[in-house]
Protein backbone atom coordinates (compact mmCIF):
# COMPACT_ATOMS: atom_id res chain seq x y z
CA UNK A 1 0.00 0.00 0.00
CA UNK A 2 2.99 2.37 0.64
CA UNK A 3 4.72 1.83 -2.33
CA UNK A 4 1.17 2.56 -4.46
CA UNK A 5 1.49 6.13 -2.78
CA UNK A 6 4.76 7.02 -3.14
CA UNK A 7 4.31 5.69 -7.05
CA UNK A 8 1.09 8.07 -6.82
CA UNK A 9 2.49 10.56 -5.58
CA UNK A 10 6.19 10.83 -8.17
CA UNK A 11 3.85 10.22 -11.12
CA UNK A 12 1.01 11.96 -10.94
CA UNK A 13 3.12 15.25 -11.19
CA UNK A 14 5.32 14.00 -14.02
CA UNK A 15 2.39 13.10 -16.11
CA UNK A 16 0.95 16.70 -15.04
CA UNK A 17 4.58 18.29 -16.38
CA UNK A 18 4.61 16.11 -19.19
CA UNK A 19 1.13 17.59 -20.32
CA UNK A 20 1.69 21.32 -19.74
CA UNK A 21 5.09 21.11 -21.36
CA UNK A 22 3.93 19.73 -24.51
CA UNK A 23 1.12 21.71 -24.32
CA UNK A 24 3.59 25.03 -24.32
CA UNK A 25 6.03 23.47 -26.87
CA UNK A 26 2.95 23.30 -29.23
CA UNK A 27 2.12 26.93 -28.69
CA UNK A 28 5.56 27.56 -29.49
CA UNK A 29 5.42 25.43 -32.33
CA UNK A 30 2.46 26.19 -33.70
CA UNK A 31 3.56 29.98 -35.27
CA UNK A 32 6.00 28.38 -37.25
CA UNK A 33 5.14 25.51 -39.05
CA UNK A 34 2.68 25.87 -42.26
CA UNK A 35 3.28 27.14 -45.57
CA UNK A 36 5.71 30.12 -45.84
CA UNK A 37 4.01 33.20 -46.65
CA UNK A 38 4.01 34.16 -49.87
CA UNK A 39 4.51 38.29 -50.16
CA UNK A 40 2.59 40.59 -48.21
CA UNK A 41 -0.38 39.89 -46.60
CA UNK A 42 -3.65 40.65 -48.37
CA UNK A 43 -5.98 40.17 -45.46
CA UNK A 44 -5.66 41.79 -42.09
CA UNK A 45 -8.17 41.77 -39.08
CA UNK A 46 -8.50 45.86 -37.97
CA UNK A 47 -10.28 45.73 -34.85
CA UNK A 48 -12.77 43.34 -33.23
CA UNK A 49 -15.57 43.83 -30.27
CA UNK A 50 -17.47 40.87 -28.34
CA UNK A 51 -21.09 42.27 -27.95
CA UNK A 52 -22.33 38.79 -26.26
CA UNK A 53 -20.52 35.19 -25.47
CA UNK A 54 -21.47 34.03 -28.65
CA UNK A 55 -21.71 37.50 -30.96
CA UNK A 56 -18.53 39.15 -32.25
CA UNK A 57 -18.04 42.10 -34.68
CA UNK A 58 -14.93 42.29 -36.67
CA UNK A 59 -13.99 44.98 -39.38
CA UNK A 60 -11.38 43.04 -42.07
CA UNK A 61 -9.60 45.21 -44.24
CA UNK A 62 -9.10 43.62 -47.82
CA UNK A 63 -8.01 45.07 -51.48
CA UNK A 64 -8.54 48.78 -49.91
CA UNK A 65 -11.77 48.17 -48.42
CA UNK A 66 -12.65 47.64 -44.76
CA UNK A 67 -15.75 45.20 -44.11
CA UNK A 68 -17.82 44.79 -40.94
CA UNK A 69 -18.59 41.32 -40.03
CA UNK A 70 -20.39 40.02 -37.59
CA UNK A 71 -18.99 36.00 -36.43
CA UNK A 72 -21.17 34.12 -34.43
CA UNK A 73 -21.83 30.53 -34.15
CA UNK A 74 -24.09 30.30 -37.02
CA UNK A 75 -21.22 31.56 -39.30
CA UNK A 76 -20.11 35.45 -40.43
CA UNK A 77 -22.36 37.94 -41.54
CA UNK A 78 -20.84 40.68 -44.04
CA UNK A 79 -22.79 43.89 -42.46
CA UNK A 80 -21.30 47.15 -44.10
CA UNK A 81 -18.24 47.78 -46.36
CA UNK A 82 -16.74 51.52 -46.64
CA UNK A 83 -13.44 52.14 -48.74
CA UNK A 84 -9.74 52.02 -46.17
CA UNK A 85 -8.93 54.68 -44.16
CA UNK A 86 -12.75 56.48 -44.49
CA UNK A 87 -13.56 57.87 -40.67
CA UNK A 88 -16.77 58.41 -40.56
Amino acid sequence: MIWYLVKLLVLLPLIGALAWGSLKFAQKLQGRIGAPEQGPRRVRVVETTMLSPTLKLAVIEFRGREILVSASRQGLTRLAEAPAGDNQ
